[in-house]
């Protein structure tokens, strides 16, 4: 397994045995507790997780030397969000037999099922205007099968359970704790987390806000680096892995280190004989189709892509590294030049991932006019923007390489109309760019009503190879959302495993899923607190936290204030 950061926390082998053989013991127990049960553990961890919610984000912003308003949106409240949808899906399942299909069915004209989650509640309608998210299910899955097939762990009758591993991921502290809640909620394992060395930090505010979790033996947490890993991985108490992390790490996991790896792939005999889903990196694509935008537009476009560059200074397998725009637009040179303008507004962060700079430095080394915005030094590498990559050019890195940094890169394709820019974007997206994680596609309101252009976007949204693709807006919010399921396109396959395989979040627990889709509108008020600029968030986003927890009209009207002010 690759090398990263060093713990300080480090839980030796015996430890890890023993809890695993703990875990292990209470494996069924957990595997056949009601569904009401697990309904209110949930909801005992939010309290957990409102208590521990301030320290929590003031050690991120300390850590990642970050606004505090970005760690409130990244940490407590999609965690809080999440965990109260499950607990919403369970005491549907407890009443039912299964959570709602979703909020409304739709059979679209090539026969494919399409299935409404998002908004997820009438108050979710209000306070997410405009926006809508679907899960656009696989070829041939008919309106019944969807159902009958939905939350399959709860279907059984005396369910075994079993043991999960989960590798946590070192970027964003959110994606812990609600790893661990996909696999015990949805999947029904008991779960060792190992917290990955970079966010190791947040690992104490999860023992004390999972205590519900952990005090019954159905959770521990443990620290430590890639000896760490390897020991819980190929541990024999182990059932199944959930990796949230690199492809070489994946691969290193399941098919070992160079020759003896390689030969391994080649025959299809992997190292590791148990199952493992990923959620992975990817080169994520924003395709711009070719219009004559207001000059409002187009700056509200920027920030919203900028947005996407430098939220956890770019750490984030989700951050928009491509902008895939219409060779002869005549914006084209405008657009671009907001966007440097707007990374240029941005102060430099922190970049606290371990190889951020040797990967930034040998990725720019073969681009003598890329443009930098910012001050280096102090740990701080300036964002970087590369223009007018050659399309065709089968040897560019950028093109198949995550920078997993603060780079943003530009490619033309030769056609400005819009139906045709659509069709060439989608080929280059599946063919060139690494990765099946997310695309965003832009396109006006004119556009998306004109019969042909219409036509198009859809054909782009169903043949794009990518778990999520989002209209307008950073695919983020779909991992946000929590209803929505969140992982690579399905096609990927073990040995070519791009953005992972397996799907989290997915709070309606939900099978046979293609991808999920999110749209919005082009521009939005009141401003999004998301929105790297956005002043307000720090002030609004502890409101919304409570929000999720306990969602009230009455606490509506508190927040509105606080985003209009």
């Amino acid at each position: 397994m690759s090398a990263g950061a060093n713990s300080t926390l480090t839980t030796d082998s015996n430890t890890i045995d023993r809890a695993l053989a703990q875990l292990k013991d209470h494996s069924v127990e957990f595997a056949r507790l009601p569904p009401a049960d697990k309904a209110q553990l949930l909801r005992e961890c939010i309290a957990g997780l409102l208590t521990e919610a301030l320290a929590w984000v003031a050690a991120g912003a300390k850590a990642r030397s970050a606004d505090l308003g970005e760690e409130w949106l990244a940490g407590p409240l999609v965690t809080v969000r999440l965990f109260r949808l499950l607990a919403e899906s369970l005491d549907g399942i407890a009443t039912g037999g299964r959570p709602p299909l979703g909020h409304s069915t739709h059979i679209r004209d090539d026969g494919r099922l399409e299935i409404a989650l998002m908004p997820a509640s009438t108050l979710d309608r209000v306070r997410f205007s405009g926006f809508a998210g679907s899960a656009l299910m696989e070829s041939g899955v008919r309106l019944e099968d969807a159902r009958a097939n939905q939350a399959a762990f709860y279907q059984q009758q005396h369910p075994e359970g079993g043991l999960s591993a989960i590798l946590g991921a070192g970027n964003v502290s959110s994606i812990p704790a609600m790893d661990v809640a996909t696999k015990m909620f949805i999947e029904g394992r008991v779960c060792a987390l190992k917290m990955n060395p970079v966010n190791e930090w947040v690992g104490p505010f999860l023992e004390r806000a999972l205590a519900p979790l952990i005090s019954r033996h159905y959770l521990r947490i443990v620290y430590g680096g890639a000896e760490v890993g390897e020991h819980l991985t190929y541990h024999a108490l182990v059932d199944d892995v959930h990796l949230t992390g690199s492809a070489q790490t994946h691969d290193l996991i399941v098919w070992g280190t160079q020759v003896e790896g390689e030969r391994r792939r080649a025959s299809g005999d992997p190292m590791l004989e148990i199952p493992i889903t990923s959620e992975l990196g990817n080169v994520s694509p924003v395709a711009i189709v070719p219009h004559r935008y207001s000059e409002r537009e187009l700056r509200f476009m920027s920030r919203n892509i900028v947005t996407m560059v430098v939220n956890n200074a770019s750490f984030n397998c989700n951050a928009a590294k491509m902008v895939i725009t219409a060779a002869g637009w005549p914006q084209l040179d405008e657009f671009l030049g907001m966007i440097g303008d707007t990374l240029s507004s941005v102060a430099t962060r922190h970049a606290y991932y371990p190889g951020a700079a040797e990967r930034w430095q040998s990725l720019l080394s073969r681009h003598a006019d890329a443009e930098y915005y910012g001050e280096a030094g102090d740990g701080r590498l300036p964002w970087a923007f590369v223009r007018d990559l050659d399309p065709g050019d089968p040897e560019e890195p950028l093109f198949s390489v995550e920078p997993f940094c603060g780079i943003l890169s530009e490619t033309s394709l030769a056609s400005a109309d819009p139906a045709e820019f659509l069709t060439a974007a989608t080929e280059f997206m599946n063919q060139r760019l690494w990765g099946t994680l997310n695309a965003t596609i832009m396109i006006p309101p004119v556009l998306e009503a004109d019969t042909v252009t219409a036509r198009a976007l859809d054909r782009a949204i169903v043949e794009l190879r990518y778990g999520t693709v989002a209209i307008n807006h950073w695919p983020a919010l779909s991992y946000g959302f929590g209803c929505m399921p969140w992982g690579g396109h399905q096609s990927s396959t073990l040995s070519d495993i791009q953005s992972g395989l397996g799907w989290v979040h997915n709070t309606f627990m939900l099978d046979g899923v293609d991808k999920s889709v999110i749209r919005g509108p082009l521009t939005v008020r009141p401003y999004p607190v998301w929105f790297f600029d956005n002043a307000k968030t720090s002030n609004v986003a502890p409101r919304l936290v409570e929000m999720e927890a306990a969602p009230s009209w009455l606490k509506l009207p508190g927040i509105l204030r606080r985003v209009m002010l």
